[in-house]
């Protein structure tokens, strides 16, 4: 059997949970995760994973916060006037904002009070090691 390596593209099932085991995504009841090795389409740590696992194979790592979606960065969290936003802004909304240098990037909003509203820019998994069981289907 061929194992996964860098230049495959391939297809998996997988469960991915926090440390508390709370399950943030899963493909389970969907179509796999299809991705080619080496090609920065997922977070680098499932990709290592993945690498040297034989169709029908079957694992469960840990990837650290540093091989996901990096550190939690306290730099970008913004606390911004509440007259900004409309009246019906909640926590868990995300917003595009653009930057002086023209890029733009995304916050969600975490905390809404009578005078301000809190804008987090960090991925929402940032910081967090994550653990996957990962299921390797097939080797295209």
């Amino acid at each position: 059997m061929a194992q996964a390596k860098t230049g495959n593209i391939v297809k998996v099932h997988y469960t991915g949970k926090l440390e508390d085991g709370t399950i943030f995504d899963s493909s389970s009841g969907r179509d796999p995760l299809e991705f080619q090795i080496g090609e920065g389409q997922i977070i680098s740590g499932f990709e290592q994973a993945v690498m040297g696992m034989e169709p029908g194979e079957s694992k469960t790592v840990v990837v650290t916060s540093d091989e996901a979606y990096g550190p939690h960065y306290e730099e970008r969290v913004f606390i911004l006037d509440r007259s900004k936003f409309p009246a019906e802004v909640e926590i868990g909304q995300q917003y595009q904002v653009n930057q002086e240098a023209g890029q733009s990037f995304v916050v969600t909003v975490t905390d809404v009070n009578p005078g301000s509203v809190t804008l987090d820019g960090n991925h929402p998994l940032a910081g967090e090691d994550l653990t996957f069981d990962i299921e390797l289907l097939e080797v295209v």
